[in-house]
């Protein structure tokens, strides 16, 4: 009996076949993007970061003061109203039923 050199199903020799870009759109490289942009970017993370690196005992949650203390309690409240909410709903189902 003769074995072959490939496997059961493969097919030696035969290249892939690649097929032809569908959407091809013209990028740009990192060299050809504006510098001015770039330093922006950069400067808007330095800033970032030395806001959120400060020792000063606030959470990092809370950093952006107004907005992030709006969001924090608008979510704490959520949270409680939720419970509260629970809460009754185990207390109504928990009565005997009055027929």
């Amino acid at each position: 009996m003769r074995r072959s050199a490939a496997p059961q199903g493969l097919h030696p020799g035969v290249p892939p076949v690649r097929s032809p870009a569908i959407f091809v759109t013209p990028t740009k490289l990192g060299s050809e993007v504006g510098s001015q942009m770039e330093y922006r970017a950069a400067t808007r993370v330095l800033s970032k970061r030395r806001l959120f690196q400060v020792s000063d005992s606030v959470p990092v949650h809370l950093k952006k003061e107004r907005i992030d203390m709006l969001l924090y309690r608008t979510t704490l409240g959520l949270r409680v109203g939720g419970v509260v909410s629970c809460l009754v709903a185990l207390y109504v189902a928990a009565q005997p039923s009055n027929k």
